[in-house]
C-alpha cells in the first residue's frame, strides 16, 4: 500500500491546517478568475453522473471502471460518476451556442476508484474542466501553444499572490515554459522510461508542455494512454510528429520529480475521431450519442482541458501528499507512515 508513497526527509508543512484552508480558498477564488479572464471562458453547472451508454462519460485509459447506479424513476437505468467531462463540456458548447473565441468552465467533481493511491493520486479528483469553441484554422501546434501559454500566465500571477500573503511560500515557476514533443524527449532520453524523461526535462527547466500523448513513439509507445475520442493525438503537423495535445508538467521541489497539473488539447475533428477510433480498434462507440453528433457536425470544434484543484493547491502551499489539500479516503496503513513522516492527511 506504501510502496508507491515519496517521503521526503526532514519534511515540515509550511502552513498549519488553519493557514492551509485559508490559503486553498485564495487560490482557488484567483486561478479561476484569472483563468476564466485570460481564456474568455463563462462558468457553468457540471453534472456529477451521466447516463451509461451514451457516450459522454470520459472513458481515461479504458480499463477505468466508473461508479455506477441505477435511477428508480427512470426504470432503473444505470447512470456513472463522471471521470471528468472532456464530451459533455464539446456539447455544452453547441446546445448554448457559444461564439468562437469563447467558452466555458466549470468545478468537475469524480470518482474514480482504480486509481493506484500515492502522494498524488486519490479516488477523489476535482479540477477545473474547460472548453473553448475555435476555428478550423487554429486547428494547429501553435494554437495550442499560445492556450498553455495563457493559462501559464494565471499560474504566475497566483503563484505571485500567493506570496504576497505567506512570504514562506517563495515562487518557483520560471519566467517562461518550455514546449516539447514526446518523440523529441524520447530521442533527449532513450533510456529512460517516459516518468524518468519527465522528470529530467522538468528538472531541466522547471515547467514543460509536453507536446504530443497518446499515439505511438518511433520505439513503437506510447508516452502514455489517451482515450480516441475525444484530444487529437493523431493529426500529424508540418515537421510531421502527430499530436495536437500534451500535458502541462511543473518541476515540484518537495517531491523531486515532474508534477502534472494539466491535460489538455485540441479536440478530435470528424477525421481525427474516425481515425483514433480505428487505431483503438472501438469503431462500435460511432453509435453512441455524442459521437453521432461529432460524426453528423452539430459539434463546434474545440480545445479544452482539466486543471487539478487539489493538485494545484499541492504544488503552490509545497505539500507531500494531496491528503493534506483535499478530504478522502486512505489506506490505513498509508495514514499511520504518513503521520510518522509529519504529512497530515486530512
Amino acid at each position: 500500500m506504501t510502496d508507491n508513497l515519496i517521503l521526503p526527509a526532514n519534511y515540515k508543512p509550511l502552513l498549519g491546517l488553519k493557514q492551509t484552508e485559508h490559503a486553498i480558498t485564495i487560490i482557488k477564488e484567483f486561478f479561476q478568475s484569472g483563468l476564466s479572464s485570460e481564456l474568455k471562458l463563462r462558468r457553468v453547472t457540471a453534472p456529477l453522473f451521466v447516463l451509461k451508454g451514451t457516450g459522454i462519460n470520459d472513458d481515461l485509459n479504458g480499463i477505468e471502471r466508473p461508479v455506477a447506479f441505477p435511477v428508480k424513476d427512470l426504470g432503473d437505468r444505470e447512470a456513472e460518476i463522471v471521470h471528468s467531462l472532456a464530451k459533455w463540456k464539446r456539447m455544452v458548447l453547441a446546445d448554448y451556442d457559444i461564439e468562437p473565441g469563447y467558452g466555458i468552465y466549470t468545478d468537475m467533481n469524480a470518482i474514480r476508484p482504480d486509481e493506484i493511491m500515492d502522494n498524488t493520486h486519490s479516488i477523489y479528483v476535482d479540477q477545473w474542466d474547460w472548453e473553448r469553441h475555435m476555428v478550423k484554422e487554429d486547428r494547429n501546434v501553435e494554437f495550442l501553444k499560445k492556450n498553455v501559454e495563457r493559462i501559464y500566465e494565471v499560474l504566475k500571477r497566483t503563484e505571485f499572490i500567493l506570496y504576497e500573503k505567506y512570504p514562506v511560500l517563495t515562487p518557483h515557476l520560471p519566467e517562461n515554459i518550455h514546449f516539447i514533443h514526446s518523440e523529441d524527449l524520447l530521442q533527449m532520453y532513450p533510456d529512460l522510461t517516459p516518468k524518468q524523461r519527465e522528470d529530467a526535462i522538468c528538472k531541466k527547466y522547471g515547467a514543460v508542455f509536453l507536446i504530443g500523448i497518446g499515439g505511438k513513439l518511433s520505439n513503437g509507445e506510447e508516452h502514455d494512454g489517451r482515450a480516441p475520442d475525444y484530444d487529437d493525438w493523431s493529426t500529424p503537423e508540418a515537421n510531421g510528429q502527430e499530436g495536437l495535445n500534451g500535458d502541462i508538467l511543473l518541476w515540484n521541489p518537495v517531491l523531486n520529480g515532474a508534477f502534472e497539473i494539466s491535460s489538455m488539447g485540441i479536440r478530435v475533428d470528424r477525421e481525427a475521431l474516425e481515425r483514433q477510433l480505428e487505431l483503438k480498434d472501438c469503431t462500435e462507440r460511432k453509435q453512441l450519442l455524442f459521437h453521432r453528433r461529432l460524426l453528423d457536425g452539430e459539434l463546434p470544434l474545440s480545445i479544452g482541458g482539466g486543471i487539478g484543484q487539489s493538485r494545484l493547491c499541492m504544488y503552490f502551499l509545497r505539500k507531500a501528499h494531496i491528503g493534506e489539500i483535499q478530504s478522502s479516503l486512505w489506506p490505513e496503513e498509508m495514514r499511520k507512515v504518513c503521520s510518522e513522516n509529519n504529512i497530515p492527511l486530512v
